[in-house]
């Protein structure tokens, strides 16, 4: 009690400190900035100017950073005033031209730092320093802006900040940043008659992956001579499969969905695939080095062909993984609604949904019975512990590697999805790791519902993954 006797105190006297400045020229300004943060709409305009830049990192900071104030701001405002309910500082003396409105939520800690903190860090994960700096000095600006108009102790502010600091490297678990350094993979010989301007090249370019919509401007920029497509919707398995029978390459262009789609088609008719990254995650992409269009262009010219494992699945291919459980009932609900509000708010909606109403499966997981929160199969072996990884260094390796999250009356579902998302923490004897070349799943009810590489479906009948090592030759950066 004494010590927070004397913090408070403090707290006090820096309030007034800071409340008390005269800053001449900004008595007018710093109100000004602080209005233009409530709900967050000074950071929705900056997400806005990011994702209409033309530049993939800058796109994916403002993703990221409208995660990370998503996240931040209902942790505040539902849980941090709740829990606290420390009553707002007292304006008087406060100069009239420098009061805003006072809220009348609770003080501590502050939502306004909160997301400002959060969205500066998120951003500072993935754009440069000379969009990140003056982006956490923006922030820092509406931090002492909440103090300086009276409507903050320093403490809430520090408290809220240090919130949003959490929260956006929080987003590095849901969301990893891109990968960097190359994966250990085989080289294989160049296609023969391998042409610089794309003779030969057939590139889809799916319209409805959701992504970078300059993929088709790059491949007839970089490749005069190939024959672009573009389509989307049901019918891109379809045009993907015709295209891969007349072409000498094969290349697609969407998120890990479309990928997969590619290397089916690549694998029926034994033709390279070029993956160009212009969806929303691109996880393999970016597992080969390929984090723009520009770089899968590139890699296109220099020759760089590897052969790679696929991991398949029901007579489907997966290049990064396939699960049952409560990520593939997160996958369903995200998709129900995506193309109403947009990925990223349909994930937040599932991931809610989720977090209410998740029950575990009923399994048969090599003919032992299981009762499972999450069954994970990737398609190689994984770096990193825990139910959901997310880094690979080999690409070859000819393993499946299986996570198993089994359900018990000690893990109810909050641990259970906590643990998934910040990548094992806790799992303890609930949690199996292991590494195979084939794995049989089968359910009680007949009917096994799995997400591969983002996209569910549902098989009858018992399901076995398997490996196809080596199998698929695709475009990677030479060296």
């Amino acid at each position: 009690m004494r010590l927070r006797s004397r913090l408070g105190r403090l707290d006090r006297r820096l309030f007034a400190t800071v409340a008390g400045a005269k800053l001449p020229g900004l008595e007018r300004l710093v109100p000004v900035l602080s209005r233009a943060a409530d709900n967050s709409l000074l950071w929705a305009g900056l997400a806005g100017a990011l994702a209409v830049s033309g530049r993939r990192p800058l796109r994916r900071a403002a993703t990221r950073g409208m995660l990370a104030v998503s996240l931040a701001s209902p942790l505040v405002n539902l849980v941090g005033k709740q829990a606290f309910g420390r009553s707002r500082p007292s304006p008087d003396g406060l100069p009239l031209r420098r009061m805003i409105k006072m809220p009348v939520s609770a003080s501590f800690p502050s939502g306004h730092s909160a997301s400002a903190a959060a969205f500066a860090t998120a951003v500072a994960v993935e754009a440069p320093a000379v969009v990140a700096v003056p982006v956490a000095l923006l922030a820092a600006a509406v931090c002492f802006s909440r103090v300086y108009t009276g409507v903050h102790y320093p403490g809430d502010v520090l408290a809220g900040a240090a919130i949003g600091v959490a929260t956006g490297l929080l987003t590095r678990r849901l969301w990893p940043e891109a990968v960097t350094g190359a994966p250990r993979v085989v080289t294989a010989s160049p296609v023969p008659g391998h042409d610089p301007d794309g003779q030969g090249v057939v590139a889809v370019i799916n319209s409805s992956a959701g992504g970078d919509p300059a993929a088709a401007a790059a491949v007839r920029a970089w490749l005069p001579k190939a024959e672009v497509v573009e389509a989307g919707g049901p019918e891109v398995a379809e045009v993907m499969d015709a295209a891969a029978a007349r072409a000498r390459m094969l290349a697609v262009a969407g998120g890990d969905g479309t990928a997969g789609c590619g290397a089916q088609a690549a694998l029926r008719y034994r033709k390279p695939l070029m993956i160009i990254p212009a969806g929303t995650l691109d996880h393999f992409a970016a597992t080969l080095g390929l984090h723009r269009p520009e770089d899968a262009m590139i890699a296109y010219r220099s020759g760089g062909v590897a052969a790679v494992d696929v991991g398949e699945v029901a007579g489907r291919i997966f290049l990064n993984s396939a699960s049952l459980g409560v990520y593939r009932q997160i996958v369903d609900r995200r998709e129900s609604v995506e193309q109403r509000i947009g990925k990223w708010p349909a994930l937040l909606w599932a991931l809610g949904r989720v977090l209410r109403t998740a029950e575990p499966e009923e399994v048969v997981v090599d003919g032992v019975p299981q009762r499972i929160w999450l069954l994970f199969v990737g398609n190689c072996r994984y770096d990193s512990r825990g139910a959901a990884p997310r880094l690979r260094r080999r690409l070859e390796d000819g393993l499946l590697d299986v996570r198993l999250l089994t359900a018990a009356s000690r893990l109810p579902r909050l641990r259970a999805l906590t643990s998934v998302l910040l990548g094992g923490i806790g799992l303890s004897r609930h949690y199996q790791q292991w590494q195979a070349d084939t794995l049989r799943v089968s359910s009680p009810s007949g009917v096994v519902r799995l997400a591969r590489d983002g996209e569910t479906c549902t098989v009858a009948g018992d399901v076995e993954f398997t490996k196809r090592p080596r199998s698929l030759l695709v475009v990677r950066p030479a060296g």
